[in-house]
Order: C-alpha cells, then sequence, then structure tokens
C-alpha cells in the first residue's frame, strides 16, 4: 500500500517556456490543473469526481507519470515522485479505453509486464491465479481480446493493473464504455477487490454513482480547481458551494433564487413571481436580513407535498412521473421548477394545487454572488 499527497499541484498545456516568471504571469484560465492539494491514506479508496474538462484525468496521468507537472509537488509516502519515470513509481493503471494487445491471450495480456520485469514463469502463474479470480477471468485466460465482451475486457484491464501488486492503482473512468446493468456489477467487483487487495485506489469518474458506492472519500473538481474533499455522505449532507450542490445527489439539489422577507417578526424565503413563503430555520435567523438576496438550496427528497392543508399558498403542479418505486413530482415556482422525490403511492394530476412541507434543518442556503454556502 502507498499514501499519496498532491501539494499545490498545476498543470499547463502550453508550457514551452517554463520559467518561474511565466508561470507566474500565466492566468489561471491557462491551466488545465489549478492548486491540487489532497491527501490519500494507505489503502484508502479516493474518488475523483467531476464534470469532463474539469481536469481529473489530468490530475490521474500526472500522479501515473503520463504527464509532465507544471508546478507543485506529488509524493507517495516520503518520496517525491515529480521526476520519477513510470515504471518506477510502483503504481497500476487500468486505461478507460482497455488497451490490450489483441494478438495475446488474456494470460498473456497479464503476464506482458511481470515478464518485462523478468519474473520467472512460476512468479507470473502464481500472481496471475490470485487476481484472476478476483476479477472473475480465470475462464477467459486461453482466450484473446477481440472475443471478449466489454465488461470481459474491463475486468481483463484491471486485472492486468493489480496483477504486479501495485502500491497504487489508478482507474481512469473504466465503467464508462458499459452499459447500465454491467456498471451496477462491475462497481460490486471493483468494491470487493479493493477489499481483497486492500490497495490504495483512485478512481476516476464523472459518474456521481460511482464516486458515492465505491470511495471511502471524493476529490470533487471543477476547472482544475478542488471544490471539496470529504465522505459521500459529507459531500451530500454538507456541500461547500451550489457547485457541489448541485452535482452531488439524483435528482440534483433543488437551487431556488429568493428574498428573504420580514413579517410579524418571522423571515421567511420568498420567489420571484411565485405566490409561495416559506420560514426560514431558526438555525439561519442570525446569518439573514430582511431584502436579503440568498439561494435556497434543498433536495428533492427533503421538500413533500403536504398531506393535510397549511397556512402556506398553493402552487401547481408541472410535472408527475411514476417509476415505480419511486414517484417525481415538480411544481411551477415563479419560472422555475421545484423537484420533489417520494415513495408516496399517490398520483397527482398537472395543474394540480398543492401546498408544500420542507424539512427545515435539511436546507441550505447559498451566496447568490460567491455561490458559497452560508455557513
Amino acid at each position: 500500500m502507498a499514501q499519496l499527497k498532491l501539494r499545490n499541484v498545476y498543470k499547463r498545456y502550453d508550457n514551452a517556456e517554463k520559467s518561474f516568471f511565466r508561470f507566474r504571469k500565466a492566468a489561471l484560465n491557462d491551466f488545465a490543473v489549478k492548486d491540487l492539494s489532497f491527501d490519500c491514506a494507505d489503502g484508502e479508496f479516493v474518488g475523483i469526481l467531476g464534470p469532463s474538462g474539469c481536469g481529473k484525468t489530468t490530475t490521474l496521468r500526472m500522479i501515473a507519470g503520463l504527464e509532465e507537472i507544471t508546478a507543485g509537488d506529488i509524493f507517495i509516502g516520503d518520496r517525491r515522485i515529480n521526476d520519477l519515470l513510470p515504471k518506477d513509481r510502483n503504481i497500476g493503471l487500468a486505461f478507460e479505453d482497455y488497451a490490450l494487445y489483441p494478438p495475446l491471450t488474456v494470460y498473456e495480456n497479464l503476464a506482458f509486464n511481470m515478464r518485462a520485469k523478468r519474473k520467472t514463469a512460476a512468479e507470473i502463474k502464481k500472481a496471475i491465479d490470485y487476481v484472476a479470480p478476483l476479477l472473475k477471468v480465470e475462464n477467459l485466460l486461453e482466450m484473446k481480446p477481440p472475443a471478449l465482451s466489454g465488461g470481459q475486457k474491463q475486468r481483463v484491464n484491471i486485472a492486468r493493473a493489480i496483477v504486479r501488486h501495485p502500491g497504487l492503482l489508478l482507474l481512469d473512468e473504466p465503467l464508462s464504455h458499459l452499459d447500465g446493468k454491467m456498471r451496477q456489477q462491475l462497481r460490486h467487483e471493483i468494491k470487493r477487490m479493493h477489499h481483497e487487495i486492500k490497495c490504495t485506489t483512485i478512481i476516476v469518474t464523472h459518474d456521481q454513482l460511482e464516486a458515492m458506492s465505491l470511495a471511502d472519500r471524493i476529490v470533487i473538481m471543477k476547472d482544475g480547481e478542488l471544490q471539496q474533499m470529504g465522505t459521500p455522505l459529507e459531500v451530500y449532507d454538507n456541500p461547500v458551494n451550489e457547485f457541489v450542490a448541485g452535482f452531488i445527489g439524483e435528482p440534483p439539489m433543488n437551487l431556488l433564487s429568493s428574498v428573504i422577507e420580514k413579517g410579524d417578526g418571522v423571515f421567511f424565503f420568498t420567489f420571484p413571481d411565485s405566490d409561495l413563503r416559506v420560514e426560514v430555520p431558526e438555525r439561519y435567523r442570525r446569518q439573514v436580513e430582511d431584502k436579503q438576496k440568498v439561494t435556497l438550496g434543498v433536495r428533492p427528497v427533503d421538500v413533500t407535498v403536504a398531506a393535510r392543508e397549511t397556512r402556506g399558498s398553493f402552487v401547481p403542479i408541472a410535472i408527475y412521473e411514476n417509476l415505480g418505486d419511486e414517484r417525481r413530482i415538480s411544481v411551477r415556482v415563479g419560472s422555475n421548477l421545484l423537484n420533489m422525490a417520494t415513495s408516496d403511492d399517490l398520483w397527482y394530476e398537472k395543474d394540480q394545487k398543492v401546498q408544500l412541507e420542507f424539512k427545515a434543518e435539511r436546507t441550505h442556503l447559498f451566496d447568490p454572488e460567491t455561490g458559497n454556502r452560508i455557513q
């Protein structure tokens, strides 16, 4: 196993002239990765999550040694690895596009790197005999990649990455080419494999479900910058800004522009072009003032249709979806839709007027200018 540390890492692709002066003068927009720092503990499973183009694969490639670092340091344990060749980093890397050798059998693909390291035939066989059952490829060893399905190729790809017992395992969007059912199955296999080999593992993905189901902690990136790092529960329950709040969760958090109004000594959230008024929870009342503009965040599971009539106003149903185990309801709040997710077995018609109930302790406030959460 290995501890990984990134310290103030930058990556700029047009860095032919790498003088300190040029680095300081470059605009931040020129960088694919900007001032990135995080730690990954021995044996930990960390997910790097973000939309396409946010710098997550570039980060993984810098860790692997496939991309040069513009500035900053990367450590494995106490050893700075910036200048080490990929082969000297004791890293296993599973590529997104499999990258198997078509003329070779699965066994030969798994053995290829070990032979390059001058391992004996007995050592190679012992390693493959251990890894193949973990990824359920023991029955594929005599087959060649063209005869394999996408899921089988990805299992072989991951098996090849771990057969050398690396200190650090890197997975670059390993499930992105698979269908839904196969993705779910392979997620379970990757989780089980991680518990078996206890290898420090980093997975890069744009799929929040993969990150939240697999990782012990998640690094969330946007535009090359770290937004938040925490456990799946921490980033779900306590997002630091609007981006994290809207990116984590399916369906995503509702983010509604609101103006605070005070009436009869009580603060209310009000919404442009809507009669909806929601009382501000007690925990926010010392942090808000009359006429203040905020963004109200509430997850679809934390707002429901009121079971009985309340003092609140009525809003019309815009969309009703019955998904079998879940019902999704959207109501019109001004020019925005507020989405709800419930397991209640009730039917609603379009334009039906309903009242809403918010779980006050589960709401979030964000500054509309900075996007940061109001503590």
